[in-house]
């Protein structure tokens, strides 16, 4: 039988590594929160309102550093853009859609340098238009986040061109 005096202290060690846990996350549990959060913020339901969307839109803006390096070839986006193109960018995409949904899988994190990960992943887009066409597109991507004080930020993004047959 376990002893009674035991069992409290056994309780309190069990919490305090959960509360370790929970308020300090590993460096590649943080980077998949970027992404989370970049998904949610993308993500648009059907009626959605203009304050929401507003509030999403400004959110994703804080997801990337000042200036991101972009190359996504199939929507002609290649270069440096600042933070306030991101927003103005996800604005319009956003428009364009009643419904949007944006999914990240199988992501493989690296840490090639102190401060920086390499994160290569499959996205996928599904939504509807406002013009009613579905959208269903899954692309793999090679993304660069940087640690700016105590936040990953996407500094560089690419669509990778997987060979067609």
């Amino acid at each position: 039988m376990v002893r009674k005096k035991y069992v409290i202290p056994g309780l309190l060690v069990i919490l305090g590594l959960l509360a370790f846990y929970f308020f300090f996350p590993s460096e590649e549990k943080q980077i998949k929160k970027r992404f989370t959060l970049l998904s949610e913020y993308a993500s648009k339901d059907q009626g959605e309102g203009t304050f929401i969307m507003a509030h999403k839109v400004k959110n994703i803006g804080a997801l990337f550093t000042d200036k991101l390096k972009l190359q996504i070839p199939d929507y002609e986006l290649s270069g440096s853009y600042t933070r306030q193109d991101i927003v103005n960018y996800a604005m319009r995409a956003r428009l364009s859609f009643s419904r949007l949904s944006l999914q990240f899988f199988d992501l493989i994190i690296t840490f090639p340098e102190k401060g920086a990960a390499n994160v290569t992943l499959t996205g996928r887009l599904t939504g509807k238009s406002t013009r009613g066409e579905e959208v269903d597109e899954s692309r793999e991507l090679s993304c660069v986040l940087k640690k700016i004080g105590d936040q990953w930020l996407f500094s560089d993004l690419e669509v990778i061109e997987v060979l067609k047959k």
